[in-house]
């Protein structure tokens, strides 16, 4: 049975449970100084490879947003579990100007597009620049930022998705009892679940089933669309062609909707070979 309980002061840590990736962000202040702290109020805001950006939340009195206000660069960096102990390091509240990764094990590189420097321990790395800033109260910041490079370690370029979790072997931070005691996990229990494609038959007769006249050509396309997204397309290009008026999908605007809502060739491979 559940029960309706009382939404308190951290209730996304001490009532609901948020598993959320554990990374270094790394800035400079108007001196030229290097701040690094760790990060989890952070994920994906625009998913379209052609304008990426990347959404994080700060306690607005933070050195770290402070210093993103100031300079518009910061660099996301993702150590792996067993440098959990250097991480907790960046966590103490150090004077201003301390360089927190001087308290670690952590190497310092340049970065390819912005001045923070980056992590070299870390096998992923993000570099970003403000987009926008909104401040949501008195004690929160939030950033939607522009990914300028994601820079990743070149062995995991190519290797499957199994084996490039397990060779990151990232941190994921469960929450903590008194700010004083932090709880994690990390991948070394996956699991995989294979999601079944519609029988072949049905998708030819089901997938393709549409609620507007298609033209030979806009057809033609449609079935080169992945049948697990081939749905969706229809539904959002039939929408997007009634918001213009139109009462027939021809091949001229299913590319023109395709192309404005992002939907090129290389997004529709990614559903043919996996990520």
């Amino acid at each position: 049975m559940h029960k309706d309980v009382k939404i308190k002061p951290f209730w996304y840590s001490d009532v609901f449970v948020f598993p959320k990736l554990i990374t270094i962000v790394t800035t400079l202040d108007t001196q030229g100084r290097v701040n690094a702290a760790p990060y989890s109020h952070i994920m994906q805001y625009d998913v379209m490879h052609k304008t990426p950006r990347i959404y994080l939340g700060f306690r607005n009195t933070s050195h770290t947003f402070q210093n993103i206000c100031d300079t518009g660069e910061f660099v996301i960096n993702c150590p792996s579990a067993s440098h959990l102990k250097d991480m907790m390091e960046t966590a103490r509240f150090h004077p201003e100007g301390v360089n927190e990764l001087d308290h670690t094990s952590f190497t310092q590189i340049p970065s390819k597009r912005v001045k923070p420097p980056s992590i070299a321990e870390c096998k992923q790395i993000m570099e970003c620049t403000v987009d926008k800033v909104v401040n949501l109260d008195a004690s929160q910041g939030h950033v939607i930022a522009n990914i300028e490079s994601l820079m990743v370690e070149e062995e995991l370029v190519d290797m499957g998705r199994e084996d490039r979790l397990r060779a990151l072997d990232l941190p994921i931070g469960l929450g903590d009892e008194r700010r004083a005691d932090y709880f994690y996990c990390h991948s070394d229990n996956i699991e995989m679940y294979t999601l079944e494609d519609i029988a072949e038959s049905e998708d030819e007769v089901v997938a393709l089933v549409t609620g507007m006249d298609w033209d030979e050509g806009a057809m033609k396309a449609l079935r080169r669309v992945p049948a697990g997204v081939r749905r969706t397309v229809i539904r959002a290009t039939e929408a997007a062609a009634k918001e213009k008026g139109a009462t027939e999908i021809s091949i001229e605007l299913y590319g023109q909707i395709s192309k404005e809502a992002g939907m090129d060739d290389a997004v529709l491979d990614r559903f043919k070979s996996g990520g």
